[in-house]
């Protein structure tokens, strides 16, 4: 852990020493200009360090949203850097011969460089108000049918509402749950599942935010999988409390959705973090999946996408997962994809297996979404 804080600590000081370098010390501003400019960069950075450091001891409904200037710094802090990134690069490219080949003098450069400058950081901040405006504000609720080859047709029609990634935290609360519970329960669906962090935080701290998710109802239930983020945030703890409150919590179990005239089983493994975190509950699919009926239609819950992996060789039908918010903030989806096979939407994994990957009704990090609104889709079962 003390690693990982050091190396976050290293990029984040990297991040802010970039952005002064060449929003600052670049454009040659008068001397109080450029200290007034690296005072504010220096107090941004000992802020986001402050808020990461605080953002496990403060619910948003205990005054964690009293950092959101500063979170949504950090989101700026990505695009400022990749706009003045490619003012550097057409720079180069447009002025980067010697002063006699150019024709540039150095005045005329710096004025192009202030002014390229410029614009770069008004585009970063247009993107960082749409990413703010969206994640405050977006929350989709996209009909996704699929096509499951053994559900008996007495459950066709079958609406099952995915909750994923809530990250209910320093920075969502109480009224962020309220409006989920809301647009869950809207559809009416019959079956609600919730595919794991739902929380950056202790029990204790987020009694009072997570209450109206216990006003989920369903008529086949709630069912619930851990994520990476419950690691972190005492997964024992949380397990027991939903348990205690109604939710199912499934530990590389199954369970029969329906009746005896028409069900299919539900399945559900701990996330992939378990290994480290918690071993004797690390996922298993295998044991889940042990001496059920081969002829039943079968939905895996796993947090992951990366875990539909653990299933070759099953014949499986469907897995849903989180986990990817769909990249949240352009481009990082590129880079997300280079741990996970999948980052959102239905896919066919291998030969009838499915897997449908939701963006998540929340966000991490930054309160940003950009090209990635938060979702709770509503997958209609067909046979």
């Amino acid at each position: 852990m003390f690693l990982f804080a050091l190396v976050a600590l290293l990029i984040l000081a990297g991040m802010h020493y970039a952005f002064w370098a060449r929003a600052v010390r670049a454009l040659a501003l008068p001397r109080p200009w450029q200290r007034a400019g690296a005072l504010l960069v220096a107090l941004l950075a000992a802020g986001f360090v402050a808020a990461f450091a605080l953002a496990q001891h403060n619910a948003a409904d205990e005054g964690g949203r009293t950092w959101l200037p500063v979170w949504i710094w950090f989101g700026y802090l990505f695009y400022a850097l990749l706009a003045l990134g490619l003012v550097l690069l057409a720079e180069w490219l447009a002025l980067g011969r010697p002063h006699g080949e150019s024709g540039f003098d150095p005045q005329r450069r710096l004025f192009l460089r202030r002014a390229a400058t410029g614009a770069g950081l008004a585009g970063a901040g247009a993107v960082t108000w749409a990413g703010e405006r969206s994640a405050a504000n977006e929350l989709l609720r996209p009909e996704i049918p699929v096509r499951l080859e053994r559900l008996p047709r007495a459950l066709s029609g079958l609406r099952l509402a995915q909750l994923t990634d809530m990250h209910v935290g320093p920075l969502l609360g109480q009224g962020y749950v309220q409006r989920v519970v809301a647009e869950t329960l809207r559809t009416k669906p019959d079956l609600i599942v919730i595919t794991g962090d739902m929380v950056d935080g202790p029990v204790e701290g987020l009694r009072q935010a997570i209450e109206p998710l216990f006003g989920l109802r369903a008529r086949f239930g709630v069912y619930f999988v851990t994520g990476n983020h419950e690691y972190y945030s005492g997964a024992r703890e949380w397990i027991e409390y939903l348990r205690q409150r109604g939710i199912r919590v499934l530990q590389n179990e199954r369970v029969s959705i329906g009746d005896a005239g028409a069900s299919f089983d539900l399945l559900g493994i701990p996330d992939h973090s378990a290994r480290g975190f918690a071993p004797p509950n690390a996922p298993d699919f295998a044991r889940a999946w042990a001496g059920r009926d081969p002829e039943r239609e079968s939905i895996l819950l796993a947090h992951q996408p990366r875990q539909i992996h653990t299933t070759r060789g099953y014949d499986l039908g469907l897995q849903l997962s989180g986990h990817t918010h769909g990249g949240q903030v352009w481009p990082f989806g590129l880079l997300v994809l280079a741990a996970q096979p999948y980052l959102h939407g239905l896919h066919t994994h291998a030969g009838r297996t499915q897997i449908f990957v939701s963006r998540g009704a929340g966000f991490w990090g930054p309160p940003l979404r950009v090209g990635n609104p938060a979702e709770i889709p509503d997958l209609v079962l067909h046979p």
